[in-house]
């Protein structure tokens, strides 16, 4: 079932969506440009979109520009033959005193060998890596909320699978 693998690398990279590089941001400063870069390596595949608008910079809520990420205007690149698209504009807001980053709702269709599901994850929780502005996803799990058969019911996302960098 490389296929349902597959998907699930896309839900996730999504789901985190909302974004994760190697280079470190540190929180506040003149260097913040309002930008959220993304990757994630799910079942040997792996998304990535570099970037990404986003409304203001942490610790401030900020909504993610999906048109920034989607093609033909973001990046969003996935191996194993993969396409996704992200359905909505998530809201992310910051706790900084505890380290935390939440997504509210992250809407995401993933497409493989023709075959289309859309998943929906809500409240999604990352961690801040020390004092930069990359955040590291905790376990998740988002929903199918269409799709055929060959689509998984839900789809789980270890912690530590995706990761979010605000720059």
């Amino acid at each position: 079932m490389r296929q349902i693998s597959a998907l699930t690398c896309v839900t996730a990279l999504i789901i985190a969506a909302t974004a994760g590089a190697a280079t470190a941001a540190h929180a506040s400063g003149p260097a913040a440009t309002q930008q959220v870069d993304g990757v994630i390596v799910v079942s040997g595949s792996t998304c990535t979109w570099t970037g990404a608008r986003t409304s203001a910079n942490p610790p401030a809520s900020l909504t993610i520009d999906r048109s920034s990420i989607n093609a033909p205007g973001g990046n969003l690149s996935c191996s194993g033959g993969i396409t996704a698209v992200l359905n909505n504009n998530p809201t992310v807001t910051f706790d900084d005193a505890a380290g935390l980053a939440r997504a509210d709702v992250i809407d995401i269709t993933g497409t493989q060998y023709g075959i289309s599901c859309r998943y929906k994850a809500s409240n999604v929780l990352l961690n801040r890596d020390g004092t930069t502005r990359r955040y590291v996803n905790q376990a998740f799990t988002a929903t199918k909320t269409s799709g055929g058969f060959l689509c998984p019911g839900s789809v789980t996302t270890a912690a530590g699978d995706a990761s979010l960098l605000f720059r």
